[in-house]
């Protein structure tokens, strides 16, 4: 019997128990990639990936993953289909759900892809979106307890602009239990009700980045202009000067810190080069465990739980 039908829009939408029965799948998945042992329970199913932004490290994840679970993957840009001329949102889901088992959406408003579940038939992942990135939180999660342990009661610093990412880490602290110490330059504050918290529990707003990394087990950031947000590239440059990670601000943090950053990065921008290619530095195993919980959420969403 087909599972409930369930969608991952934002972080929260997934409980506690359940990210947790996610964690562990994700390693069971990718300890047999890594032995070569073939593992197709997605035989015949179909994930449709539609893009209105686009990206490499998402289309790559999803479509080698559903590739690697036995299904295929379908590559959809609004521009060359009937989203783009205007189709409603509502009649695209009614369609494209009926024709194929799971959508995965990367566009620019959150409300894009809550209106298409609404209409959907089947499961809906949000690949990104203006407000939220939980499929990268889901992933750097992973990659935190991979290498350190649970991540109850440890504390992550966010170090620049309070967009989706940081939101999507607000999300998470509160869901599994975490801290969050949030560190931008003035004007570019977290706005909670755009960030969908629960509380401020989890939470801390630092004026300066220092205090921010001070003893925190995980330093992050992101670029300082997202995309969408180009025009204002110039004077983002002159805010965020300050708000460089560096060697000072890793020092200060915890001795077994990680950092992460879910890439594409900007060396002497928002990193410095010594910090991202440094020892501290996990991206890359960060960048490649997107597609093993990626496969966990897939099969949990068309199979449900899978003890084995």
């Amino acid at each position: 019997m087909a599972p409930a039908l369930k969608h991952f829009l934002q972080f929260k939408d997934f409980s506690r128990d359940e990210l947790e029965y996610l964690f562990v799948r994700t390693r069971v998945i990718k300890e047999r990639f890594k032995r070569y042992q073939p593992y197709h329970p997605l035989a015949d199913r179909t994930l449709a990936m539609i893009f209105e932004k686009s990206s490499t490290r998402t289309r790559l994840s999803f479509e080698a993953g559903m590739h690697q679970l036995g299904g295929s993957a379908i590559y959809l840009n609004t521009r060359d289909t009937q989203l783009g001329r205007g189709e409603p949102v509502e009649d695209a889901a009614e369609v494209i759900s009926r024709m194929v088992d799971v959508v995965m959406i990367r566009t620019y408003e959150q409300d894009i892809i809550e209106r298409f579940a609404a209409h959907s038939r089947v499961p809906v992942i949000n690949g990104l979106t203006n407000e939220y990135h939980p499929c990268q939180i889901l992933a750097d999660i992973y990659t935190y307890i991979e290498q350190r342990g649970p991540i109850q009661g440890k504390t992550v610093a966010w170090i620049g602009d309070s967009n989706n990412m940081c939101n999507t880490w607000l999300q998470a602290a509160e869901v599994l239990d975490f801290n969050v110490h949030v560190s931008t330059p003035p004007g570019y504050e977290v706005e909670p009700e755009r960030a969908g918290l629960f509380g401020t529990d989890h939470y801390e707003a630092f004026v300066d980045p220092m205090d921010a990394c001070r003893g925190a087990d995980l330093v992050t950031t992101d670029v300082w202009t997202s995309m969408g947000f180009e025009a204002e590239s110039a004077s983002r440059m002159k805010a965020f000067a300050d708000w460089r990670v560096d060697n000072d601000m890793m020092r200060v943090a915890a001795d077994a810190a990680l950092f992460m950053h879910c890439l594409p990065a900007h060396r002497g921008e928002e990193v410095e080069a010594d910090v991202i290619d440094g020892p501290q530095s996990v991206v890359w195993k960060e960048a490649e465990n997107r597609l093993h919980t990626q496969k966990a959420m897939l099969e949990y969403l068309l199979r449900g739980r899978i003890e084995d």
